[in-house]
């Protein structure tokens, strides 16, 4: 089966998801497929900076921390792969509950996912992935814009997200999960 083969209008659930060969990578959200783009160099070098600052600062505390490709699966009903209609790819993801996990990946709501922006993704981390993360109770999602230079954060409280005001080159954005976790903007910025 290509990628060329599926038909998008179609609910899939991980059990399909699973099956599938094809190079091109691709989440569902709520049964729906969503083509994912190759991240370029600036992409990369961000994630590759939170990644790095994020492991220094977790190396001998209990979270564990993974970079895509690493499937996170949010089950609603069971966590049979048949009933489960969401799987994404966050760019970067921290886990602190070991339940958590298996040797797929993720399986319900990570402690923080950061999402990184390309153009041809902004809608689906904007409006897809931020109702998801909401709904199934991720506790602090950070969404980069690397045109901007800016960072959102937005922290669950009473089911809902809170924002703060956009972070920019020159400030330093401090997780309220991971105490002590600061990430220096002028830093991760500077190309």
């Amino acid at each position: 089966m290509e990628f060329a083969d599926l038909d998008l209008n179609k609910t899939y659930t991980y059990a399909d998801y699973f099956e599938w060969q094809f190079e091109t990578r691709v989440e569902l959200i709520k049964g729906k497929v969503f083509e994912m783009s190759a991240p370029n160099r600036l992409h990369q070098k961000i994630s590759s900076y939170i990644h790095g600052m994020l492991f220094i600062h977790l190396r001998g505390k209990k979270c564990d921390l993974f970079s895509a490709p690493f499937d996170v699966r949010f089950p609603r009903k069971s966590i049979d792969d048949k009933d489960i209609l969401t799987v994404v790819q966050p760019d970067i993801c921290v886990i602190c509950d070991p339940t958590k996990l298996d040797e797929r990946g993720g399986i319900g709501a990570p402690d923080i996912i950061v999402e990184i922006l390309s153009p041809s993704n902004n809608k689906k981390e904007l409006k897809y992935k931020y109702d998801l993360y909401e709904e199934t109770g991720v506790k602090e999602y950070w969404v980069v814009y690397p045109v901007y230079q800016t960072v959102e954060v937005y922290v669950l409280k009473d089911g809902k997200f809170q924002t703060s005001r956009p972070f920019v080159s020159g400030d330093t954005v401090q997780s309220t999960v991971l105490e002590g976790f600061t990430l220096d903007l002028t830093e991760m910025f500077q190309d």
